[in-house]
């Protein structure tokens, strides 16, 4: 029987977000009660509070939102390493050297332990190099743990548009900590929000034994 692993942030009050960008809150539209035979919520959030998808829209002003972005990469097999240990500030080339030949999907574990009570603003970023590396691996999806591709500093999205020349698709914030390495299903599929430049996502990984 396969085990699924919850790879995503719980969405909460006080969960942590991008320095300036927008709180999470949950409010009762309507509740049970005499007169209400329901609960219903308003929520208000990023698109890009906790485990989320980057759309192309994102980091391009002509780019593809959530709506019109194709769903293949966010399904199918994976291979998820754990490369906290060995990164100090940036994914570089040699990191990825336990990857196989060919991987259409890379997860990465960058933070010894995942900050779910805080903002780390010093959080591993990723070079040109590593990017380009994947692409050569036939890579269509990269995950990690960290926020964001690119430095909390930068102006460029170096990294951001390194996987866009790659047509590579990107999930940030997963939370990597209790998942063994190895080889996985993912299954993370971004909201079909018209007009949207990310989504949060429901990330799981199944094993494949």
């Amino acid at each position: 029987m396969s085990k699924i692993y919850d790879i995503s942030q719980r969405i909460r009050t006080g969960i942590p977000v991008w320095p300036g960008d927008c709180e999470f809150s949950l409010k009762p539209t309507w509740q049970i009660e005499p007169g209400s035979p329901v609960n219903v919520s308003e929520m208000t959030l990023s698109t890009h509070t906790g485990t989320h998808a980057d759309a192309r829209l994102h980091f391009d002003a002509n780019g593809l939102d959530c709506a019109d972005t194709a769903l293949d990469a966010y399904i199918g097999p994976t291979i998820f390493l754990d490369i906290s240990k060995q990164v100090d500030g940036t994914v570089l080339p040699e990191h990825l050297s336990a990857l196989p030949t060919k991987c259409e999907r890379v997860l990465l574990k960058l933070f010894p332990q995942f900050p779910h009570d805080g903002w780390d603003p010093e959080f591993p970023a990723f070079s040109v190099e590593a990017i380009e590396l994947l692409q050569t691996k036939g890579c269509i999806l990269i995950g990690t743990d960290v926020p964001s591709l690119d430095p909390q500093s930068s102006k460029e999205m170096d990294a951001h548009f390194a996987v866009d020349r790659a047509e590579m698709a990107i999930l940030e914030g997963l939370v990597l900590d209790d998942v063994p390495e190895g080889q996985y299903e993912l299954i993370a599929l971004p909201l079909k929000i018209e007009g949207a430049d990310g989504s949060p996502v429901r990330a799981i990984l199944r094993t494949t034994e």
